[in-house]
């Protein structure tokens, strides 16, 4: 695998943001930054996939999923397909700014 190299500047990042968030051009390795980041990263990660219809069905009731996974690092991929997620993480990283919980 190809080691990014804003890999090390992301890590530095989660250490201090509540939320970071990988863009891209389609196909550019985004999803597999992702990845790597979770594997290498000591929280406990979650990664969902929201163009899966089983990790979107996750979501059905968000509030209570991002709170009981406040100590996580949840991972949204694809979280355009949800666009209505976006007042509520922001309300919920105002409400808990621990850093690194989300990755997007």
């Amino acid at each position: 695998m190809i080691k990014r190299i804003l890999e090390d500047e992301i890590f530095e990042l989660l250490s201090i943001f509540p939320v970071i968030g990988i863009i891209g051009p389609r196909q550019s390795g985004k999803t597999t930054l992702a990845k790597m980041l979770i594997k290498r990263y000591p929280k406990n990660s979650i990664y969902l996939d929201l163009e899966s219809p089983s990790d979107r069905n996750k979501l059905k009731r968000p509030e209570i999923f991002f709170d009981d996974n406040k100590n996580n690092c949840v991972v949204l991929d694809e979280i355009q397909r949800m666009p209505e997620l976006f007042p509520l993480l922001r309300s919920v990283i105002d409400n808990h700014r621990i850093p690194g919980s989300f990755i997007t």
